[in-house]
């Protein structure tokens, strides 16, 4: 295993504390050693007898350094784009009139139905590498765009093989077919939510992670994603949730019942929502682009004050915004979320890895994944000037993939 030094780092944001003139030393895919330069030991045993004899030193000349961002809400799975829709829905065009022209999901489903796998599948590497030349090394990633049970299924074995290539980020799969009810159901909606979990179980064979459901109104009720996310749990998945994004509804509350991984988005949730999160150990997701687009706030200082794990995602959405980049999502939650760049630096990382339940990542320690990125910055603070600040480095499991 490559034993690797991190040197000359002006700047470590761990995730927990702040190293000036800081260095880090990785063994193979993991952290085997964290802390200020002046403290750096001879050896380390079990990793190093003599430190001068590791195997690569990289001097990163003053830079700030933190851990890899982790964007935990993502739907990158399509295929084409709904440019004019979005051009329609600026100019105050309904849900209705954007239908009416051929818009909305179903015009997604439409297209990635009959798009051939191999251009589906470039088209997803092709974003998936956005994500972590970005500074983004774990994506929480949704199906949801196919609504058929081999559809889904084939985009849960696609996410899981492009996260093995070289030069792809970390890949939480969530199987999302319950993101609407396609058009040969109309008539028949019980009988798509059956068969929705009754498919949870081929998805957890599959490689999916987590399950989730669209709980909103004109999507799926709380009865519908209770059914469905039981089966999830049977099956083996963490349940997750969409839950008032657009609509009062009590889903947040569903989400703090079954004890869900997370409960996303949260732009109507009220003080009880918040208070059941706080209880039942929920994380929340929180969209600062889709927050703006709808004109909606989440309680954000509730949620923070109340101890709830707070993370944070693009909602990369064919229907609402194209942003692959964490940094400007971090920019985006300081000045619209009114979060501090601590705050969200922290919800990008360590948030994140409480959302997905990965507490491999997320943090600058000894155990975790060596995931890396120096940017080209000096300090944290340059988050909230950038709007899309840019890394001069990426280690990936202590491989170089920037």
């Amino acid at each position: 295993m490559t034993v690797r030094l991190l040197t000359n780092i002006g700047r470590l944001w761990t995730g927990s504390e702040v190293w000036s003139n800081a260095a880090v030393l990785t063994q193979g895919d993991r952290i085997a050693w964290v802390g200020a330069a002046s403290e750096l030991p001879e050896s380390i045993p079990g990793v190093v007898e003599d430190i001068v004899d590791v195997d690569q030193v990289e001097n990163l000349n003053g830079c700030l350094v933190t851990p890899g961002l982790i964007d935990a809400h993502t739907h990158p799975v399509y295929a084409g784009n709904r440019w004019a829709e979005l051009a329609m829905r600026s100019s105050g065009s309904s849900a209705n009139e954007i239908a009416a022209a051929g818009g909305g999901i179903a015009s997604t489903v439409t297209v990635t139905r009959g798009t051939d796998p191999w251009t589906l599948c470039n088209g997803v590497r092709a974003r998936l590498r956005e994500w972590l030349v970005s500074g983004t090394t774990t994506i929480e990633a949704k199906t949801g765009f196919h609504l058929t049970r081999d559809g889904e299924l084939a985009d849960v074995r696609l996410l899981r093989s492009l996260a093995n290539e070289p030069g792809m980020p970390r890949v939480h799969v969530t199987f999302l077919a319950a993101n609407a009810i396609p058009p040969e159901y109309f008539g028949r909606r019980s009988d798509y939510v059956d068969a929705v979990g009754a498919w949870c179980s081929d998805a957890a064979v599959a490689g999916a992670d987590s399950v989730d459901v669209y709980c909103e109104e004109g999507r799926f009720s709380e009865r519908e994603a209770r059914w469905v996310l039981t089966a999830g749990r049977a099956a083996g998945l963490l349940p997750r949730l969409h839950a008032c994004g657009q609509s009062r509804t009590t889903a947040a509350r569903l989400a703090a019942d079954l004890g869900c991984a997370s409960a996303d988005l949260l732009h109507e949730a009220c003080e009880e929502d918040v208070f059941a999160l706080a209880g039942a150990g929920v994380a929340s997701v929180l969209c600062p682009a889709t927050s703006l687009q709808l004109g909606k706030l989440p309680p954000v200082r509730a949620l923070l004050d109340k101890g709830v794990a707070v993370a944070l995602g693009s909602d990369h959405d064919p229907g609402a915004n194209g942003i692959t980049s964490m940094p400007m999502v971090i920019s985006l939650a300081v000045s619209h979320f009114g979060m501090s760049v601590s705050e969200a630096l922290r919800a990008a990382t360590l948030g994140g890895a409480q959302a997905l339940r990965a507490p491999d990542r997320g943090a600058m320690a000894r155990g975790r994944y060596a995931d890396i990125v120096a940017w080209d910055a000096d300090h944290e603070g340059a988050f909230a000037w950038s709007y899309g600040l840019k890394p001069l480095r990426i280690w990936r499991g202590g491989e170089p993939a920037l």
